[in-house]
């Protein structure tokens, strides 16, 4: 088994259900006591999000290579980015590194490739719903056509995100608001919803919807358990 090396913090909400499902996993393929190999670089988000609403992002890049960084020299041999939004500076981070960046959308791609999806709605974060580097990531390399909230929607989404879901508030009126949404871009076509925000399936489950819905979160932590077993499993099988 491999050692995942986290950068989380970003919310530690989050984070703590990487830590689960990653835990969770290692003990169904293992049983007994068996737990996940993981270093944790957990940063103050306060100062992240001061440098996104900033525009600096360039800083931001530079602040979370430094940390994958230290997680590679201290015995990471895979890296996640425990967050969807800071994916938009995972260019710099990847090439700060020898040890292999899992990018989320990469998994979350995959995962509607396979359910045989074309058209797909996108919430999560102003900037991931808005700019072009987890969009195009999603139509270049896998094809999807995505459909994404109205503008007044997309501020409501992402009001919620860092207002609520960050600070662990979950509430009934947001999550019916959510569903909502949701349904809105069923109308226009999507077969599916990537919640692409990693606070987001702690509001929203599948059980509150028939649309199938893409956690990125679980999606992202199930390829890291796939990338640590690999050598293991391939000289079983």
């Amino acid at each position: 088994m491999k050692t995942i090396g986290l950068l989380g913090g970003m919310s530690w909400e989050s984070t703590i259900l990487y830590y689960q499902l990653l835990n969770e996993g290692v003990r169904a393929r293992c049983g007994g006591l068996h737990s996940a190999k993981i270093l944790l670089h957990s940063v103050d988000f306060a100062e992240i999000e001061q440098l996104q609403t900033s525009g600096r992002w360039d800083e931001a890049g530079r602040v979370l290579a430094a940390a994958a960084q230290g997680l590679e020299q201290n015995g990471a041999e895979l890296i996640l980015i425990c967050t969807n939004l800071m994916h938009k500076v995972a260019p710099a981070i990847e090439a700060s590194l020898q040890v292999p960046l899992l990018h989320i959308a990469d998994a979350t791609g995959r995962a509607i490739q396979a359910q045989g999806l074309g058209k797909i709605g996108l919430l999560g974060a102003r900037y991931t719903m808005e700019e072009g580097f987890y969009r195009q990531r999603l139509q270049d390399k896998f094809g999807l056509e995505v459909v994404i909230p109205a503008a007044a929607e997309r501020e409501f989404v992402h009001r919620v995100i860092f207002d609520e879901l960050c600070r662990g508030i979950f509430t009934d009126s947001s999550r019916q608001r959510y569903l909502e949404i949701i349904e809105g871009m069923r109308q226009q076509g999507a077969q599916g919803v990537v919640l692409g925000c990693t606070e987001i399936p702690l509001l929203v489950r599948q059980s509150d919807t028939e649309l199938p819905l893409f956690s990125t979160t679980a999606l992202h932590a199930e390829a890291a358990l796939e990338a640590a077993f690999a050598e293991l499993e391939a000289v079983v099988s």
